[in-house]
């Protein structure tokens, strides 16, 4: 692990700073737009606009890089996201906010591409796996930390919108000071939205359905949390919780889902998150006097856990019955899924919450994993599983560019 670690470290740092940039905005909007009072509705839209980003960087950020090179597109990534951070404290538009949500949205994409195209050209091929938990660890660590970094100053103070930028603007040093040569995008067999439907269609419900969830829980949950009555301070316990949960679950998920069926794991992790999400409804509606905060916080790493490990399940599940020089192409189509879904669930989860209450992000949760189990169930009617011995293994992938697919040791090595 430590010749791994030494070839990535630079890299690992960068991509660190610029998730601890990403995740203080990402809880600073939401909890602003509340205290200021715009519709729940509005503040989902806002937060949605991150995942469009994120779809037009899955569609057209490779190709900014490949034609102006990674260092230049880099750093133009890096410049305009800052700017972006920025300009929240210019004008305090939910329509303006939106828009600049979107913008950084597709650099986030585009910065991420080109920080894993680097980690990939830096790692040997039998140390790929080892490189990406390390990158699963230091993303899912600096996210979830950089949730404590809101407490710093009061919730309307300006310097948290400059934190990001700063943070945003100084991931560029260890990326840009590291030696190696500008890797090859690659050029990868393609794999079409319905031809991959076609040889799997659980794994791109199951991928999209995957960001409809966690688009819903990381888009609105501080929301949620100031809604039923936490402090600023209790708002970000919650959401490091809830992102630390996500990264813990899916080790063990993943060993079970490589001894059994993995729809039948699936239908288990999503009959889990059902519960899990109809509990925190639950304790919601049974607090009158003082916020459940003991009991949002135990089961929030729980449900975001099961939520998190439908993605790389789905993954897996595609990996099944897709031909190896093929799956880097896979990978790419399940993350467009992905944050297409993610695009609708802040809206989704926003529209229920202005109707029923703040217990409404949960509810639209667990009718979201609903609706997948019962696909699942249905799938398993309709085609006999691979036995487990011939299945691919489960790997942890983060949901983060086109590019990750290439550090997944399942995949056949590309732009080396």
């Amino acid at each position: 692990m430590l010749p791994a670690f030494r070839a990535v470290a630079s890299l690992l740092v960068g991509a660190g700073i610029l998730m601890f940039g990403n995740g203080l905005l990402g809880i600073v909007l939401p909890i602003r737009l509340n205290l200021a009072g715009a519709a729940t509705e509005v503040t989902g839209l806002v937060m949605a606009g991150y995942y469009a980003g994120l779809v037009l960087g899955a569609i057209y950020g490779k190709n900014l890089i490949a034609r102006v090179g990674h260092i230049r597109a880099f750093a133009a990534f890096a410049a305009v996201a800052a700017a972006a951070a920025l300009s929240h404290a210019m004008w305090f538009s939910p329509v303006t906010w939106g828009l600049l949500r979107v913008v950084a949205g597709f650099c986030s994409a585009g910065l991420f591409a080109a920080i894993e195209s680097w980690i990939n050209e830096r790692s040997g091929n039998e140390q790929r796996g080892r490189v990406l938990s390390l990158y699963m660890l230091t993303t899912y660590f600096s996210l979830g930390a950089s949730q404590m970094l809101v407490n710093l100053w009061d919730i309307e103070a300006l310097q948290l919108f400059m934190l990001p930028a700063i943070l945003i603007s100084l991931s560029l040093v260890p990326v840009v000071m590291t030696r190696v040569a500008a890797p090859d995008i690659g050029t990868v067999r393609p794999l079409g939205l319905r031809a991959l439907y076609a040889l799997s269609p659980l794994a791109v419900a199951g991928a999209f359905g995957s960001g409809l969830c966690q688009g819903s829980i990381y888009g609105m949950g501080a929301v949620f949390a100031d809604d039923i009555g936490f402090s600023v301070f209790q708002s970000s316990l919650f959401m490091g919780c809830a992102i630390l949960g996500g990264f813990i679950l899916q080790w063990p998920i993943g060993r079970l889902s490589d001894r059994f069926d993995r729809r039948t794991v699936l239908v288990w992790v999503l009959g889990g998150l059902i519960v899990s999400s109809l509990a925190m409804v639950a304790v919601v509606a049974a607090s009158h006097e003082a916020p459940p905060l003991f009991a949002a916080l135990g089961l929030i790493p729980l449900l975001a856990g099961m939520s998190s490990c439908i993605y790389p399940i789905s993954v897996a599940q595609a990996f099944d019955y897709v031909e190896r020089d093929r799956m880097v192409s896979a990978s790419s189509t399940l993350l467009l899924a992905y944050a297409v879904g993610a695009t609708g669930g802040p809206f989704v989860g926003s529209v229920l919450m202005s109707h029923i209450g703040p217990e409404g992000l949960f509810l639209s949760v667990a009718v979201i994993a609903g609706s997948l189990a019962g696909f699942a169930a249905y799938r398993m009617r309709r085609r006999a599983a691979p036995p487990a011995e011939a299945q691919t293994g489960f790997v942890a992938v983060p949901p983060t560019s086109a590019v990750a697919g290439k550090l997944d040791p399942r995949t056949e090595p590309t732009g080396k």
